[in-house]
């Protein structure tokens, strides 16, 4: 499977593995209050997330260094503890409605980002099929019913989707360094801080050990596996390409509203159905090739040797591929199909 490929599919997982969670997280908000519940997804998936490593295989990935802290603490605070926080603040001043259109402001913002500021690259067809997908996401929430807006409960929320836009264009930065490494690391933290203000401001009885063993387990697969899997397809694709795919996860969401809560399902989830499937289709079949230039440079990520990789090794240097280590890229002038990964933020 090419990269593109592999990028989609991490992408479309990682949504579907989120958008369970609304269904799921709204049966436990009854006896776990927001910002608690907030701290719990993320703790489990960060406990989850250790299990994993303790007992899985060693991996091969390039681990995160000194000069990644910044880059990493800045993640962990604006995308874990800030979003959260301004979203929760944000849906006390407006309806659930007018929250859920924001929230959907996480994927433009992300999109405008990385090719504003991140150097990525969007076509004719990949803006496009961004713009159907984005436009399902809309039409899936626009249930009958008052829209009720406050504007510094908008303004909140829209802050809310401009950290986690940063959170992801940053995150797309370090995504050739071991995604669970850099989600581990996010999710403690989110985990403990969101966590203690939820103990600290809770004003009645600690929810049963049920309750909270569930929520653990839900942060386990839509905040720690969905995520992971979110780093791999910032690492394959870019974060303007993911945004269009994560953007699916309301879809999602509603199919598991419908089987857990026995939300009703209407003609325009289907209209949604069909203009995400559609841009969905447009992204899988992009072809973006050009010929392209590649700037003499040194880094250090799990790679094979590909037209890409063409660099003499050291004695000390891993045997075996896929492998990682420091490596130095010639310059390089070619044409082949590629997305806005690492390896091509290039002029157009």
């Amino acid at each position: 499977m090419s990269a593109p490929l592999r990028g989609a599919a991490c992408g479309l997982a990682a949504a579907a593995l989120f958008g369970l969670s609304a269904p799921v997280a709204k049966l436990l908000l009854g006896e776990i209050s927001p910002v608690l519940l907030a701290g719990l997804l993320y703790l489990g998936a960060a406990l989850g997330l250790a299990a994993y490593r303790s007992i899985g295989p060693a991996t091969q990935e390039a681990g995160l260094g000194r000069a990644d802290a910044p880059k990493l603490a800045l993640i962990a605070l604006v995308g874990g503890v800030v979003a959260p926080v301004l979203m929760l603040l944000g849906l006390t001043r407006v309806t659930g409605l007018t929250g859920s259109l924001l929230l959907n402001l996480e994927a433009p913002f992300t999109a405008l980002l990385a090719v504003a500021c991140f150097r990525e690259h969007l076509g004719v067809r990949a803006v496009t099929a961004a713009a159907l997908v984005l436009s399902g996401a809309a039409v899936l929430k626009l249930d009958s019913g008052p829209l009720g807006a406050d504007t510094l409960g908008a303004l909140l929320l829209a802050g809310a989707c401009a950290c986690w836009a940063l959170d992801n264009n940053l995150t797309q930065t370090l995504s050739l360094r071991d995604p669970f490494a850099i989600v581990r690391v996010k999710t403690l933290v989110a985990g403990l801080m969101n966590t203690s203000l939820g103990l600290l401001t809770a004003d009645g009885p600690l929810p049963s050990a049920g309750f909270i063993a569930a929520a653990l387990g839900l942060g386990v697969l839509s905040y720690g596996v969905s995520v992971v899997l979110d780093a791999f397809a910032l690492r394959l694709i870019g974060a303007a390409r993911e945004a269009a795919y994560f953007a699916t996860a309301p879809f999602v969401g509603a199919l598991a509203s419908f089987a857990l809560l026995g939300d009703p399902i209407h003609w325009h989830h289907g209209l949604a159905m069909l203009g995400m499937a559609l841009g969905v289709l447009l992204l899988l079949r992009e072809r973006h090739a050009h010929e392209h230039v590649h700037g003499a440079l040194s880094h250090e990520h799990l790679h094979e040797h590909d037209e890409h990789h063409r660099h003499a090794h050291a004695a000390a240097d891993p045997r075996g591929e896929p492998h990682s280590h420091a490596h130095h890229h010639d310059p390089l002038v070619h044409d082949h199909p590629h997305a806005s990964d690492a390896h091509h933020r290039h002029r157009h």
